[in-house]
């Protein structure tokens, strides 16, 4: 009787695959924290594709932002947060592609503490400059800075600045000083007010100052122009040739965290993006949305670990 008991209990646990995980999720809030401040690129997509969710789960689903340290902050909160899908992580090339090659020790690993859910898509980062700057294209804002030696400085507010800074000076032998942020809103601040003289920012904060006026734009810094700015030359065609950085988001939860929680979750991240709504919401931010499925984030993870690993090194940069 007892043997025939556990048969039956088995059965229906096989039967249900774990489904319950599945059946039951979500009965309460969900948390998605995002590794940079209110305003930066990152914490837009996090609150449209949040805002979806919370419809299409029907549950509350709230944006919590853990600034800091180029990401770490947040990722070592989530990777050690429960494995039950109520803790996410927006996640970029930050935490996931650069930080293991910035520092010298991690908190946390990016691959064996994360459950790829989905993509988001790839941010537009182009090169602005302060207007008072006597510079109007790439090659004069390089010639500049080699007649003034050490006068120039770059601001970053997080690790796509960082290494796309670091990598234009090397590649255009050009002597400027970074000057460190922990978010990009109060280095773009500076760069306006004149106190830096440029940076590199994705478009949700930094378009509508080149619209006004306040900073002028000189290059973007993928391979290829994007289409969000045709007529903005590309770093490599303007005279740094293979110059491309190119900036990621996608969503992760703790490793470990059900499979069925997971897929329902990308399920519900793929709709959101392909509908044509919300990504209309996306483009409005310079931000390129499109996703899969989660095998797919994670082959994407190792490429890009390899990709950035290499960027960090020609750049010369040192981890910390």
């Amino acid at each position: 009787m007892l043997r025939l008991f556990r048969f039956f209990v088995i059965a229906g646990l096989l039967a249900g695959g774990g489904g319950a995980y599945g059946d039951t999720y979500p009965s309460r809030q969900i948390t998605i924290v995002v590794p940079f401040a209110a305003g930066s690129g990152t914490d837009s997509i996090a609150r449209i594709i949040g805002q979806q969710l919370s419809v299409a789960l029907k549950q509350n689903v709230v944006i919590e932002n853990k600034v800091g340290a180029s990401g770490v902050i947040a990722a070592t909160y989530v990777a050690h947060a429960a494995a039950d899908g109520y803790t996410l992580l927006m996640a970029t090339n930050s935490t996931h592609s650069a930080n293991p090659f910035l520092f010298k020790t991690l908190s946390y690993d990016p691959v064996k503490d994360f459950a790829p859910i989905a993509r988001a898509g790839s941010y537009v980062f182009m090169l602005v400059i302060n207007p008072d700057l006597p510079a109007k294209t790439l090659p004069e804002l390089i010639a500049y800075a080699k007649a003034n030696p050490g006068k120039l400085t770059f601001a970053s507010g997080n690790t796509t600045g960082i290494v796309a800074g670091e990598t234009l000076k090397s590649r255009a032998g050009i002597d400027v000083l970074h000057v460190p942020y922990k978010s990009t809103p109060p280095a773009l601040n500076d760069v306006i007010g004149g106190r830096v003289s440029m940076m590199f920012i994705d478009l949700a904060p930094g378009l509508e100052h080149v619209r006004a006026g306040t900073l002028r734009a000189l290059a973007v810094t993928t391979k290829e122009r994007s289409a969000l700015l045709p007529d903005l030359p590309s770093l490599h065609e303007a005279g740094i040739p293979g110059y491309d950085v190119t900036s990621w988001a996608g969503l992760f939860a703790p490793a470990g965290t059900p499979g069925e929680i997971v897929a329902r979750i990308n399920e519900e991240v793929r709709r959101i993006i392909a509908d044509p709504e919300a990504k209309a919401k996306i483009a409005v931010t310079g931000f390129d949305a499109f996703s899969g499925p989660p095998q797919t984030l994670a082959a994407f993870v190792e490429s890009e670990l390899v990709n950035w690993g290499k960027l960090i090194k020609d750049a010369g940069i040192a981890p910390q």
